[in-house]
């Protein structure tokens, strides 16, 4: 609670920083929809290291911005792959949301109960995850397993579970992991996988915001609504316009150069959970 009670003190000052908070959101979203995705995991170091918010804190809003990005993404997503089709692939969402409903719930109770500096050295380890799936995905060729449809779904119910943890403790949407889960797992194209993600990111974001709500240190969040609001919409901005550049910048290049940024980030936050 201490962090949360210096975080409330810290919100004039981040008032007065709002110009950052909309620049530093738009970098963030052109990151991210350059390479399709909505650029969470690049938000939080931010959060943490420019703006100076404890980890928990910084989860919370970074959450609650992904969730803007999301419901900002949905309306193109749809235009691009129809309602039809989706419906089609209804199996899939719902074999994910089985185990990433309660995977979400779990990551969210899990982060409220973390020692401060333990959660540092999580976030660090989940970043480099990110990396390695960013590298994975985007620089090999996705084929799929052939499975029976019972080993299927149980293993989609515990890799669902297993991204809800992690995309509820970095506070993130979590279509870095879902897309290549869901191709590689039950054929679908990478253009209907990205529009499935973010149905499967919806509901679990929003019992993960649930469980958030429950704590105390969910207070951050209504402390600091105007830092949120204009770094959201920085988020949402720069999004469109890295949707515009996407393939502009060679992904053999632009991937490893953001993997090198997810490391970096990584080892910034575990040595902040050291101090």
């Amino acid at each position: 609670m201490v962090h949360v009670a210096v975080d409330a003190e810290q919100s004039f000052q981040r008032a007065k920083s709002l110009p950052l908070a909309f620049t530093a959101g738009a970098a963030v979203g052109v990151l991210g929809g350059m390479i399709g995705l909505g650029g969470a995991e690049f938000r939080l170091p931010l959060l943490i290291g420019l703006f100076g918010f404890a980890a928990l804190s910084a989860v919370i809003l970074n959450k609650a911005m992904s969730l803007a990005v999301v419901l900002a993404a949905l309306p193109a997503r749809m235009a691009a792959v129809s309602a039809p089709e989706l419906a089609a692939h209804w199996p899939v969402a719902a074999n994910l949301l089985a185990g990433s409903l309660l995977g979400a719930w779990a990551g969210a109770a899990w982060a409220v109960r973390m020692r401060s500096a333990t959660l540092y050295k999580v976030l660090a380890v989940l970043m480099v995850l990110m990396a390695a799936a960013l590298v994975a995905t985007h620089t090999t060729a996705l084929g799929t397993l052939v499975l029976p449809v019972g080993v299927q779904i149980l293993i989609g119910v515990a890799t669902g579970f297993g991204i809800g943890v992690v995309a509820a403790i970095m506070g993130v949407a979590g279509g870095e992991l879902l897309i290549p889960t869901i191709v590689l797992l039950f054929a679908v194209d990478i253009k209907t996988a990205g529009s499935l993600s973010l149905l499967v990111s919806l509901p679990t974001m929003l019992v993960a915001f649930a469980r958030y709500s429950r704590d105390g240190s969910f207070a951050v969040l209504r402390a600091n609504l105007r830092f949120v609001v204009v770094m959201a919409g920085g988020s949402v901005a720069g999004a469109v316009l890295g949707g515009v550049l996407l393939g502009v910048i060679p992904d053999l290049v632009l991937i490893p150069v953001l993997a090198a940024i997810l490391v970096f980030s990584a080892v910034k936050l575990s040595s902040h959970g050291g101090r």
